[in-house]
């Protein structure tokens, strides 16, 4: 990971991902999933285990939820879970504090939202909390792959015309970090998400910051 950040950073593009990034979700997804394994019979988790399973879309999410012994059941999880979510997306879900601010200050330029999580979720979720600060929204079922595969934000930049040099990936998982260089593009790595600090650091994304305001004084 390289110094602070000494001078502000010239972007056109910010892409940012969406849970532990944007949103505080993982009470209401932690919720669900134990909503769900309640449902089956089956052992509840931690939610300290359900946040460290996030990150790789619901189905890998629901697969580890379940465990090894019970993915038989797994499909009968996916089917209750996507019904509970849809209905409790947003009891607690809301974005981070500082993270309103911060969008606005950046209104001249183009951000868009690049995440795993499915896009009937995402669309909901934004919709609720106020989506009208993206130009571009990509889900984890839009036929691009999941970061850190490079699709999604390869295509933000193409439907934007943003060349790689002028966006940057804001994200608080390896996924995120990885997924960015993967596509070509810096990445700025965030402290208060659900990402583990160590591991995110040896991917050595560009910038790290503590709180969503601090991006304020990193991109100019």
């Amino acid at each position: 990971m390289k110094d602070r950040h000494p001078r502000k950073h010239p972007v056109d593009l910010l892409i940012f991902d969406l849970d532990g990034t944007l949103i505080e979700s993982k009470w209401d997804i932690a919720s669900c999933v134990n909503l769900t394994l309640g449902e089956l019979g089956l052992p509840l988790r931690s939610q300290e285990e359900v946040f460290g399973f996030v990150g790789d879309g619901i189905k890998r999410l629901l697969r580890l939820a379940v465990g090894e012994d019970n993915q038989a059941r797994y499909e009968d999880a996916l089917r209750i879970f996507r019904g509970s979510y849809m209905k409790h997306c947003l009891d607690r879900t809301r974005y981070y504090h500082g993270v309103e601010p911060m969008l606005a200050h950046f209104v001249n330029k183009h951000k868009a939202v690049a995440t795993n999580k499915a896009i009937e979720y995402t669309t909901k979720i934004l919709v609720g909390l106020g989506n009208h600060h993206y130009a571009h929204v990509v889900g984890g079922d839009d036929g691009f792959g999941l970061k850190p595969e490079p699709g999604m934000l390869l295509a933000i930049m193409e439907k934007l015309g943003v060349p790689k040099q002028r966006a940057v990936l804001i994200g608080d998982s390896t996924n995120d970090i990885n997924g960015g260089h993967n596509a070509g593009i810096k990445v700025c790595a965030v402290g208060y998400g659900m990402g583990n600090r160590e591991k995110m650091a040896a991917c050595e994304p560009e910038w790290f910051v503590e709180t969503p305001e601090e991006l304020m004084e990193v991109f100019l």
